[in-house]
């Protein structure tokens, strides 16, 4: 559950919450700009600010601030230093960071639905006079700061990204456990009937029952979705491959040995398949970490796709 969804859940609830809002952040300062986290009257919370006692001391605000019923947003710096002459946060990592306190109610309903709506771009405003949202193209994320009456703060939102997971085998539930703590929708795919380790997955958010020789009827896709194969064997792997390679991704992957991939691109090779269609194909998928069990595997491809997604490089 991201802070947005919370938000959404709680106000649908008639419940008071509040977004706590990382402005801008400096030095090597815990919370990030545009970190998040949600807080709600009733004791529950959501994502992060940064962590640390002073996570802790500002939820403790945002609660009592709730409780006396807020509706102005105000701004407080953060400095992690305990020389710092105010405003320390209890913390010794140095920089700084300052935090929006958002309070919101059951009218900002339709904003979070907004936000929360897949296939759009958006860019999030957020400014003394409250928040709004835009599709317009705009600059990318940035705050303009006069003084605590006159600012404001653009963030373009992201939609939450989207891994196709071909094959529903151990590595994959450990996958979608994995990716589903990192925010991804998952779908996975497999062409088996009655396999426990699908039916176990209660991670995914879609899981299909597919025939592998046809994709074009049986998976949508976009250019800037996720897709990672790990079948149950080498026949399967090169099926999907063929028809996986001819659509644009923003990442994919196979997993295999690197015996078994050089195999797989000598014989696609004599087929017309040539070797520069695997130039942006991670493949043995995932960083080399030594890893053994599926919960290792599972580690090492999510941190590689973290990578590209946050602007890594290519594969």
């Amino acid at each position: 559950m991201t802070p947005w969804t919370f938000l959404q859940q709680k106000l649908t609830q008639r419940i008071p919450a509040m977004l706590l809002l990382v402005l801008q952040s400096e030095g090597s300062s815990p919370g990030r700009q545009g970190f998040k986290m949600a807080v709600s009257a009733d004791g529950g919370l959501q994502g992060s600010i940064g962590g640390g006692i002073m996570e802790h001391k500002l939820v403790e605000k945002a609660r009592g601030m709730l409780q006396a019923g807020a509706a102005e947003i105000t701004t407080l710096w953060q400095h992690h230093d305990k020389q710092h002459p105010a405003d320390q946060s209890g913390m010794i990592c140095s920089g700084s960071q300052q935090i929006a306190f958002v309070p919101l109610s059951k009218d900002d309903l339709p904003l979070l639905h907004g936000i929360l709506e897949k296939g759009k771009t958006k860019w999030l405003f957020v400014s003394p006079q409250g928040l709004r949202l835009d599709t317009s193209d705009t600059e990318k994320t940035h705050l303009f700061y006069q003084d605590k009456n006159t600012w404001n703060y653009t963030e373009h939102l992201h939609n939450q990204p989207v891994v196709h997971i071909f094959g529903g085998g151990h590595v994959s539930l450990a996958l979608s456990k994995l990716l589903h703590f990192l925010g991804f929708y998952i779908k996975v795919y497999d062409d088996r009937e009655g396999l426990n380790t699908l039916e176990q997955n209660v991670f995914a958010h879609e899981k299909h029952h597919i025939s592998y020789e046809n994709l074009r009827e049986n998976v949508q896709s976009a250019p800037d979705d996720f897709a990672v194969l790990m079948t149950m064997g080498y026949r399967q792997d090169k099926l999907l491959f063929r028809q996986l390679i001819t659509r644009e991704w923003f990442y994919l992957g196979m997993l295999g040995s690197k015996k078994k991939i050089e195999t797989l691109q000598a014989e696609l090779a004599g087929e017309g398949l040539g070797l520069e269609h695997w130039a942006k194909v991670s493949a043995p998928v995932g960083l080399p970490i030594h890893s053994k069990t599926p919960q290792e595997i599972a580690v090492s491809i999510a941190a590689e796709m973290i990578g590209r997604k946050n602007g890594g490089g290519e594969i």
